[in-house]
């Protein structure tokens, strides 16, 4: 093993957390050194697959990149590792815990329904999205999260809670976002009828009454993902707990700011403060000794 070469490998994974997203790297960041790169490989690959189908190109190219990206995978998965610091990053992580690949698959299948994207057509289809989106991300972590406990289908569950949990929250900060910028409305269409939403006619008016009302209802399913995996916390690795109620606390605040700011999630990109961030970081702190 190339010490010197490996290091500079987690180093690039880590560049790329640190630089997309910084609630992810401020929880990550804390756990301890081995755990902290093994996550930021894990977020290098989530991260490029994203990228593969959100960057901009033909449709033909990025389906490309995104196929070469899963042959690359298949390799990976049978034993042989690409010469790029991500795979080489994740072979040693592979290396060090009980990996499983097929939820790295599950998140390549979903990209290509973002590739292909077909109007969600209800909460339960939304829900099963976020999870190869996004859920699949939590079935990633957990050999490293929970490296010490036993694999448990209770302690499986927990993790998709929080990963849902983080997309569907991640889909009502960027309803306009996403329909700018992608022509995507993930709003499932059965909810937009219900409430006699338009996207296209919220855009030019603002929030509505009834638009609320809608959002409420997803970021209702979002917090009781939230509220699911918080009651399960002690499934964990005890070294692991407060980073990763940091990252759900952090990005459940997503949905107060984005409360704050009047619902303007069309125009407007919604964050947590700074100075909200350090009170949630101490608030778990506390949370955690009682």
């Amino acid at each position: 093993m190339n010490f010197p070469q490996l290091d500079q490998d987690y180093a690039y994974c880590e560049r790329i957390i640190r630089n997309s997203s910084k609630s992810f790297y401020t929880a990550f960041s804390k756990l301890p050194e081995e755990k902290a790169k093994a996550v930021y490989a894990i977020y290098a690959f989530c991260r490029l697959a994203d990228d593969t189908v959100d960057t901009k190109g033909s449709i033909e190219e990025r389906t490309n990149q995104l196929f070469h990206l899963e042959k690359e995978l298949q390799l990976f998965s049978e034993g042989e590792t690409p010469e790029k610091p991500m795979w080489r990053a994740l072979r040693d992580v592979f290396t060090r815990y009980p990996m499983d690949p097929a939820p790295f698959f599950d998140q390549i299948e979903g990209q290509k329904r973002d590739l292909d994207f077909q109007p969600i057509q209800t909460l339960a289809g939304l829900e099963e999205y976020s999870y190869y989106v996004a859920g699949s991300v939590g079935l990633m972590l957990l050999p490293i999260l929970a490296f010490k406990q036993p694999q448990t289908e209770r302690l499986k569950q927990s993790a998709l809670s929080l990963g849902v949990a983080m997309q569907l929250t991640n889909i009502l900060r960027d309803v306009g976002e996403d329909y700018r910028e992608n022509s995507r409305v993930y709003l499932p269409t059965e909810v937009r009828q219900r409430y006699d939403i338009d996207i296209a006619t919220v855009m030019q008016t603002g929030p509505t009454p009834a638009f609320i009302q809608l959002w409420e209802e997803v970021a209702t399913e979002s917090q009781k993902g939230y509220d699911r995996f918080w009651e399960q916390i002690k499934l964990y690795d005890a070294d692991c707990r407060f980073p990763i109620l940091v990252a759900a606390k952090l990005y459940s605040a997503i949905l107060d700011s984005v409360r704050k700011n009047n619902y303007n999630c069309l125009h407007t990109r919604n964050y947590v403060p700074e100075v909200k961030m350090v009170r949630l970081i101490s608030e778990v702190k506390k949370l955690l000794q009682k």
